[in-house]
């Protein structure tokens, strides 16, 4: 009995990587031939549009995992039944739950996979691919560190402490150099936004460098000659692809204490926490499918019934996530109603098996 859950779940594992490979490297694929078109924008180049489509691989895999699970599992399980490997197993004794139990088992496996590629690889990745492509594209020199974002703009260098949502920003330093190399202008402002294509920086405490000596000054309010480009910045902010469920928890709570509307990060928290969950409802999904009309067809019409299924899941979780950013939904609600509708279809065609 031992050996049959363990067939059962090496199959299941085995076709939910095969699908897993084959749906990523299409996506992938569309993803590099659109970037091609963007190559030659200031550094831009083939092997950059190259590294930026590896480097998000990891939040492709997240995205697309769910329904590469109920492709693999359809395949999978439905091969077990064209070759009525399953009726044999129930003669031998092997319950209807047994073989969902082994299924399951694989998917727990690959949820637990996901789930440490979701948290730890996928945001930091993600984020160096976007400030990548940014800066190549800008040709700005830039770099993240522990001290915050720094920038190179010609002669001019800065620092950027705090990077907030809608181009503002916090505790900004500015050093200018003269072409010798010699510090000129030493600046800090409390707080920046851009606005009119242009940046406003206000409450200013200047200090300037001249033969003489330091001249100091402080300014309410005034325009930043800059060509750093808002969109650079807007990859470093905090955005909701970019964080662990624990970050987004985290900076919800800040939204919320700073009086902010948190609804797209909220929406972001819940989709994390239900997405690993789908795993098993999408392998769950697939049981009574192939112990049913999908029993003695074709891989082609597995695949089909698939893809459709795993389309309108997708379609329904964008679909809801913006609906609830826009209309203002319970974010709980927009992120578990896909799930909840494919599970109470799974066990709705469960006990029409049974």
């Amino acid at each position: 009995m031992r050996l049959l859950q363990l067939y059962i779940g090496k199959t299941v594992l085995v076709n939910i990587t095969v699908a897993l490979v084959v749906l990523l490297g299409l996506v992938s694929i569309g993803t590099f031939a659109g970037e091609l078109g963007d190559v030659g924008e200031g550094d831009y180049q083939t092997w950059d549009a190259f590294v930026y489509v590896v480097m998000i691989v990891p939040r492709r895999i997240y995205e697309i995992f769910p329904v590469a699970v109920l492709l693999g599992s359809l395949i999978g399980l439905g091969g077990l039944a064209s070759h009525s490997e399953l009726i044999a197993m129930r003669a031998a004794g092997v319950s209807l739950r047994g073989i969902i139990f082994s299924a399951l088992q694989a998917g727990f496996l690959m949820m637990v996979g996901i789930v440490i590629i979701g948290e730890l690889i996928a945001p930091n990745t993600e984020q160096y691919a976007e400030t990548m492509r940014a800066s190549k594209m800008s040709e700005q020199i830039t770099m993240q560190s522990e001290h915050g974002f720094w920038a190179r703009d010609r002669n001019t260098f800065v620092n950027i402490r705090k990077i907030l949502p809608g181009a503002r920003l916090q505790d900004i330093y500015i050093y200018e150099f003269a072409d010798d190399r010699q510090l000129k202008v030493a600046s800090y402002a409390a707080f920046a936004q851009y606005r009119d294509e242009r940046w406003l920086l206000n409450d200013i405490q200047q200090s300037e460098f001249t033969s003489k000596g330091v001249i100091s000054r402080k300014i309410n309010r005034a325009e930043w000659q800059s060509m750093l480009d808002p969109s650079l910045l807007s990859v470093v902010v905090v955005r909701p692809t970019m964080l662990a469920a624990w970050g987004l928890y985290k900076y919800i709570g800040f939204l919320h204490g700073n009086g902010q509307t948190a609804t797209t990060f909220e929406v972001a928290f819940w989709s994390k926490i239900i997405s690993p969950i789908m795993t098993l409802v999408m392998v769950f999904l697939s049981v009574p499918f192939v112990f049913g009309s999908l029993r003695s067809v074709g891989i082609g019409q597995r695949v089909f019934a698939g893809s459709i299924i795993g389309t309108v899941f997708f379609l329904m979780s964008k679909i809801l996530n913006h609906m609830a950013v826009i209309y203002e939904l319970n974010p709980l609600f927009a992120a578990s109603f896909p799930a909840l509708a494919m599970l109470g279809l799974a066990v709705w065609l469960f006990r029409r098996v049974h």
